[in-house]
């Protein structure tokens, strides 16, 4: 025990991504905080057993397969789903993917928890940024009206807001991912708004807001965790639908209050601003094939689908440049859901620094 102790001092803690992109190259020794998503036994070939352990962090999701002559299976079988715990070992890429060798795991302590929960200190300095930034944006929202509802959302759901995904799979698929899909989507649709000055921005800066709220009861990790539970909900209605509620729910929340009676008599009229806001919504998928119950049929919604898509489409070519192996010179394997094989970007033209 103190052998292993001694050991774990020396290893690196690192993330799941990390250990991915670290072990792709040679076998690396370091120590991963994780949660247990599943834990199932399944039949070997030759009639024995082995054990598929489901495991995430913050950013990444892997499998790891416990064989039953391994020291660690029995304790490995044992382990509650979403327990927390830690793995040391030699890591490699196998076969079946990510591999631990020769490892051990001990429960985490609660401060290991929430540093866990928190994601990896990069992850966590850029999602409390780009909090801060639809914070910042939306304060910037002239309409009293618009102004109003996007800081009684974040006032109310900020907390759920900061735990949900953009997606289950594919593009800000994450613990807080929507807030850094919201968060750029804004700074781009400020930009477009800027370069097209005739565009309602007070408007495309709500609609990024509220487009993908319905996420929060479709999309929600769990409080305590890295599992997103199914919800009759989102399920049912989608959160096209479920967006649209909310938004007429906090309307009517702030309409019926005494201190917005001046209200009634704001150009344009509040009845337009709530219709307008709503067609963002539903329309924000851009085709019926898609899921968009409507059209984009103002230059807000067009601006609201464009920057949503080129958002999504860029997350996942990064990302995909990150973990997709390579078939040859500066071309990349596919990753669903993109349509073709990715090609190395263009790298930028150096500039000099400027001299005083």
């Amino acid at each position: 025990m103190r052998h292993q102790a001694s050991m774990r001092e020396h290893m690196n803690t690192l993330c799941l991504r990390e250990i991915k992109q670290t072990a792709a190259g040679s076998p690396t020794h370091a120590e991963a905080f994780v949660q247990v998503e599943s834990s199932t036994v399944k039949p070997t070939k030759s009639g024995g057993e082995f054990l598929e352990l489901k495991i995430a962090d913050a950013e990444e999701h892997c499998t790891l397969r416990v064989w039953s002559d391994a020291p660690i299976f029995a304790d490995a079988k044992a382990l509650p789903t979403h327990a927390f715990i830690a793995i040391s070992g030699e890591w490699s890429s196998g076969q079946y993917g990510l591999e631990a060798k020769q490892w051990q795991m001990r429960p985490l302590l609660p401060d290991e928890i929430a540093t866990l929960l928190g994601g990896p200190p990069a992850l966590r300095e850029k999602q409390a940024s780009d909090f801060s930034d639809l914070q910042q944006l939306t304060s910037s929202i002239s309409d009293p009206r618009l102004h109003a509802l996007c800081a009684l959302f974040l006032s109310d759901f900020g907390e759920r807001f900061r735990r949900t995904g953009a997606a289950r799979e594919y593009h800000h698929a994450r613990r807080g991912g929507l807030v850094e899909h919201v968060a750029q989507m804004m700074r781009t649709a400020a930009a477009v708004c800027s370069a097209y000055p005739m565009v309602n921005r007070d408007l495309v800066i709500t609609g990024v807001l509220f487009h993908d709220c319905g996420k929060l009861w479709e999309n929600c990790f769990a409080a305590d965790g890295f599992h997103m539970p199914y919800s009759e909900p989102g399920e049912l209605l989608g959160h096209i639908p479920l967006g649209i509620e909310l938004v007429n729910r906090l309307w009517r929340q702030l309409s019926e209050s005494p201190a917005n009676a001046p209200w009634k008599d704001l150009q344009p009229p509040s009845e337009d601003v709530r219709l307008h806001l709503l067609h963002l919504i539903a329309a924000h998928h851009g085709e019926y094939q898609f899921g968009s119950p409507v059209l984009p049929k103002t230059p807000e919604a067009i601006v609201l689908h464009h920057v949503d898509n080129i958002d999504a489409k860029l997350e996942m070519m990064f990302s995909s440049y990150q973990s997709s192996p390579t078939v040859g010179r500066n071309i990349f394997e596919r990753t669903r859901p993109l349509t073709t094989r990715l090609v190395r970007p263009l790298a930028t033209f150096p500039t000099d620094p400027p001299t005083d």
